[in-house]
């Protein structure tokens, strides 16, 4: 055994007299690990989070083009011409959509649906719903849940 490594093992020094510092390899591998479980974690719930957020806003749409149907209504006397202002949510012309907004409508009833695109689908609630006498339907999930 060389001298330097004999003077380490006795006082965690080098021969120069400084401590040698480092990891080893069990330690970063024990880093590792607690970065992935918390990973493994994290991710799920940030991603339900971010679908949450995006159905609030189809939501937010939805009631607001239900309101917009009535006061169509009240001046027209009929739903039969209202058009529905936009047909995706967000209406941010340069974000992608999250869900497309369709409009059924006849003299004296409407339902707007919302259904989710792309990674929207993955939403727990489906395609959200209003009518004319405000009833909120998911398609999937319960009513207190989704809205």
């Amino acid at each position: 055994m060389s001298n330097d490594r004999f003077l380490y093992r006795l006082t965690g020094r080098s021969a120069a007299g400084r401590k040698v510092a480092g990891f080893t390899l069990i330690e970063l591998m024990i880093v590792v690990a607690v970065i992935a479980v918390l990973t493994a974690i994290a991710y799920p719930a940030y991603t339900d989070s971010v679908r949450k957020s995006r159905r609030a806003q189809a939501k937010a749409d939805l009631v607001e083009y239900a309101s917009e149907a009535e006061r169509w209504r009240t001046v027209n006397n009929s739903y039969t011409d209202f058009p529905l202002p936009y047909a995706k949510s967000p209406r941010e012309a340069t974000s992608p959509m999250h869900y497309e907004l369709q409009l059924v409508k006849a003299a004296n009833t409407f339902t707007i649906t919302a259904v989710p695109q792309n990674d929207q689908t993955r939403d727990r609630c489906g395609t959200l719903s209003i009518n004319n006498i405000n009833l909120k339907t998911p398609n999937e999930g319960n009513l207190a849940d989704c809205w």
